[in-house]
Protein backbone atom coordinates (compact mmCIF):
# COMPACT_ATOMS: atom_id res chain seq x y z
CA UNK A 1 0.00 0.00 0.00
CA UNK A 2 1.46 3.34 -1.07
CA UNK A 3 1.67 6.15 1.48
CA UNK A 4 1.75 8.75 -1.29
CA UNK A 5 -1.36 10.29 -2.90
CA UNK A 6 -2.06 8.88 -6.36
CA UNK A 7 -1.62 12.27 -8.01
CA UNK A 8 1.85 12.63 -6.50
CA UNK A 9 2.81 9.06 -7.40
CA UNK A 10 1.81 9.66 -11.01
CA UNK A 11 4.03 12.75 -11.21
CA UNK A 12 6.96 10.79 -9.74
CA UNK A 13 6.42 8.00 -12.26
CA UNK A 14 6.34 10.55 -15.09
CA UNK A 15 9.65 12.06 -13.99
CA UNK A 16 11.21 8.58 -13.73
CA UNK A 17 10.54 8.06 -17.44
CA UNK A 18 12.82 10.97 -18.31
CA UNK A 19 16.40 10.09 -19.32
CA UNK A 20 18.91 10.38 -16.50
CA UNK A 21 16.27 10.78 -13.78
CA UNK A 22 16.30 8.09 -11.07
CA UNK A 23 13.64 7.36 -8.42
CA UNK A 24 15.14 9.67 -5.77
CA UNK A 25 15.55 12.58 -8.16
CA UNK A 26 12.00 12.03 -9.40
CA UNK A 27 10.71 12.21 -5.84
CA UNK A 28 12.62 15.41 -5.11
CA UNK A 29 11.27 17.07 -8.26
CA UNK A 30 7.69 16.01 -7.53
CA UNK A 31 7.81 17.27 -3.92
CA UNK A 32 9.41 20.50 -5.12
CA UNK A 33 6.51 21.09 -7.50
CA UNK A 34 4.10 20.33 -4.68
CA UNK A 35 5.34 23.45 -2.84
CA UNK A 36 5.45 25.71 -5.91
CA UNK A 37 2.72 28.42 -5.99
CA UNK A 38 -0.31 27.34 -8.02
CA UNK A 39 0.21 30.11 -10.60
CA UNK A 40 3.79 29.03 -11.29
CA UNK A 41 2.71 25.40 -11.48
CA UNK A 42 0.04 26.25 -14.05
CA UNK A 43 2.60 28.19 -16.12
CA UNK A 44 4.89 25.16 -15.99
CA UNK A 45 2.06 22.87 -17.11
CA UNK A 46 1.17 25.24 -19.96
CA UNK A 47 4.79 25.32 -21.09
CA UNK A 48 4.75 21.54 -21.32
CA UNK A 49 1.58 21.65 -23.41
CA UNK A 50 3.09 24.27 -25.74
CA UNK A 51 6.24 22.16 -26.19
CA UNK A 52 4.51 20.01 -28.81
CA UNK A 53 1.81 22.32 -30.13
CA UNK A 54 4.10 25.33 -30.73
CA UNK A 55 7.12 23.56 -32.26
CA UNK A 56 7.70 21.81 -35.59
CA UNK A 57 10.60 20.22 -37.44
CA UNK A 58 12.08 22.40 -40.16
CA UNK A 59 11.13 20.81 -43.49
CA UNK A 60 14.64 21.52 -44.79
CA UNK A 61 17.14 20.78 -42.01
CA UNK A 62 14.89 18.91 -39.50
CA UNK A 63 15.88 21.16 -36.61
CA UNK A 64 13.28 21.99 -33.97
CA UNK A 65 11.76 25.40 -34.69
CA UNK A 66 8.71 27.63 -34.31
CA UNK A 67 8.59 28.48 -38.00
CA UNK A 68 9.10 26.45 -41.15
CA UNK A 69 11.64 26.83 -42.70
CA UNK A 70 13.75 27.70 -39.65
CA UNK A 71 15.60 31.00 -39.22
CA UNK A 72 18.97 29.43 -40.06
CA UNK A 73 17.81 27.88 -43.34
CA UNK A 74 16.31 31.17 -44.58
CA UNK A 75 19.08 33.45 -43.29
CA UNK A 76 20.60 35.29 -46.30
CA UNK A 77 24.04 35.38 -44.69
CA UNK A 78 24.35 31.62 -44.38
CA UNK A 79 26.47 29.61 -46.80
CA UNK A 80 23.95 27.22 -48.36
CA UNK A 81 26.78 25.08 -49.79
CA UNK A 82 28.34 24.35 -46.39
CA UNK A 83 26.53 21.71 -44.35
CA UNK A 84 27.09 20.60 -40.78
CA UNK A 85 25.43 17.25 -40.07
CA UNK A 86 24.65 16.64 -36.40
CA UNK A 87 22.85 13.97 -34.40
CA UNK A 88 20.55 16.13 -32.25
CA UNK A 89 19.08 19.67 -32.14
CA UNK A 90 21.09 20.31 -28.97
CA UNK A 91 24.27 19.92 -31.06
CA UNK A 92 23.13 22.84 -33.24
CA UNK A 93 22.83 25.02 -30.14
CA UNK A 94 26.32 24.05 -29.01
CA UNK A 95 27.96 24.76 -32.37
CA UNK A 96 26.08 28.04 -32.80
CA UNK A 97 27.51 29.26 -29.48
CA UNK A 98 31.00 29.13 -30.98
CA UNK A 99 30.10 31.74 -33.61
CA UNK A 100 32.54 30.00 -35.98
CA UNK A 101 30.12 28.25 -38.30
CA UNK A 102 28.22 30.22 -40.95
CA UNK A 103 26.78 27.39 -43.01
CA UNK A 104 23.55 25.44 -42.62
CA UNK A 105 22.69 22.32 -40.66
CA UNK A 106 21.08 18.94 -41.08
CA UNK A 107 19.80 17.22 -37.94
CA UNK A 108 19.58 13.44 -38.06
CA UNK A 109 17.72 12.97 -34.75
CA UNK A 110 19.86 10.01 -33.84
CA UNK A 111 22.56 7.81 -35.31
CA UNK A 112 22.87 4.31 -36.73
CA UNK A 113 22.73 1.91 -33.80
CA UNK A 114 22.02 -1.71 -34.76
CA UNK A 115 22.00 -2.87 -31.13
CA UNK A 116 18.95 -0.67 -30.54
CA UNK A 117 17.37 -1.45 -33.92
CA UNK A 118 18.10 2.03 -35.31
CA UNK A 119 19.04 1.89 -38.96
CA UNK A 120 19.41 4.55 -41.68
CA UNK A 121 15.64 4.61 -42.26
CA UNK A 122 14.92 5.53 -38.64
CA UNK A 123 16.81 8.84 -38.85
CA UNK A 124 16.78 11.70 -41.37
CA UNK A 125 19.57 10.43 -43.60
CA UNK A 126 17.60 10.14 -46.83
CA UNK A 127 16.55 13.79 -46.46
CA UNK A 128 20.21 14.84 -46.36
CA UNK A 129 21.00 12.99 -49.59
CA UNK A 130 17.95 14.58 -51.24
CA UNK A 131 19.19 18.05 -50.21
CA UNK A 132 22.61 17.37 -51.66
CA UNK A 133 21.17 16.02 -54.91
CA UNK A 134 19.29 19.28 -55.52
CA UNK A 135 22.26 21.62 -55.10
CA UNK A 136 23.30 23.87 -57.97
CA UNK A 137 26.74 25.08 -58.98
CA UNK A 138 29.58 25.86 -56.60
CA UNK A 139 31.74 23.83 -54.24
CA UNK A 140 29.94 21.90 -51.50
CA UNK A 141 31.32 20.72 -48.17
CA UNK A 142 29.61 18.45 -45.67
CA UNK A 143 31.02 18.51 -42.15
CA UNK A 144 30.15 15.32 -40.30
CA UNK A 145 29.75 16.36 -36.67
CA UNK A 146 28.77 13.02 -35.20
CA UNK A 147 29.72 12.19 -31.63
CA UNK A 148 33.12 10.40 -31.50
CA UNK A 149 31.83 6.96 -30.53
CA UNK A 150 31.10 3.70 -32.37
CA UNK A 151 27.59 4.75 -33.41
CA UNK A 152 28.81 8.13 -34.59
CA UNK A 153 31.61 6.57 -36.62
CA UNK A 154 29.23 4.07 -38.22
CA UNK A 155 26.85 6.87 -39.16
CA UNK A 156 29.66 9.00 -40.60
CA UNK A 157 30.92 6.10 -42.71
CA UNK A 158 27.42 5.37 -44.02
CA UNK A 159 26.83 9.02 -44.98
CA UNK A 160 30.21 9.15 -46.75
CA UNK A 161 29.33 6.06 -48.79
CA UNK A 162 25.95 7.55 -49.73
CA UNK A 163 27.57 10.82 -50.84
CA UNK A 164 30.19 8.96 -52.89
CA UNK A 165 27.45 6.88 -54.55
CA UNK A 166 25.57 10.08 -55.34
CA UNK A 167 28.63 11.52 -57.08
CA UNK A 168 29.31 8.23 -58.90
CA UNK A 169 25.78 8.31 -60.31
CA UNK A 170 26.19 11.75 -61.83
CA UNK A 171 25.53 13.84 -58.75
CA UNK A 172 27.52 16.85 -57.61
CA UNK A 173 30.95 16.09 -56.08
CA UNK A 174 30.93 16.85 -52.36
CA UNK A 175 33.88 17.37 -50.03
CA UNK A 176 33.30 15.42 -46.80
CA UNK A 177 35.13 16.43 -43.62
CA UNK A 178 35.01 15.44 -39.95
CA UNK A 179 35.46 17.49 -36.80
CA UNK A 180 39.10 17.15 -35.78
CA UNK A 181 41.09 17.60 -32.57
CA UNK A 182 39.39 19.00 -29.51
CA UNK A 183 36.62 16.43 -29.10
CA UNK A 184 37.73 13.50 -26.92
CA UNK A 185 36.62 10.00 -27.89
CA UNK A 186 33.42 9.03 -26.12
CA UNK A 187 32.33 12.62 -25.45
CA UNK A 188 29.07 14.20 -26.64
CA UNK A 189 29.02 17.42 -28.68
CA UNK A 190 26.14 18.69 -26.56
CA UNK A 191 28.42 18.97 -23.50
CA UNK A 192 31.49 20.40 -25.22
CA UNK A 193 32.44 24.01 -24.48
CA UNK A 194 32.73 26.74 -27.12
CA UNK A 195 36.55 26.69 -27.26
CA UNK A 196 36.68 22.93 -27.79
CA UNK A 197 34.06 23.07 -30.52
CA UNK A 198 35.74 26.05 -32.19
CA UNK A 199 39.04 24.16 -32.44
CA UNK A 200 37.25 21.08 -33.73
CA UNK A 201 35.54 23.10 -36.45
CA UNK A 202 38.70 24.92 -37.49
CA UNK A 203 40.75 21.71 -37.57
CA UNK A 204 38.25 19.54 -39.44
CA UNK A 205 39.74 17.01 -41.83
CA UNK A 206 38.67 15.37 -45.05
CA UNK A 207 36.92 12.05 -44.46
Amino acid sequence: MSLLPKSLSRVIESFERLPGVGPKTAQRLAFYLLHVPQESLEQFAQSLKDLKSHTVLCSICKNVTEQDPCIICVHPGRDQQLFCVVEQPTDVLSIEKTGKFQGVYHVLHGCIDPLNNIGPDEIYLADLIKRLSKLGTGSVEVILAMNPNMEGEATAMYITRQINELAANGGKPVKVTRLAHGLPVGADIEYADEVTLSRALEGRREF
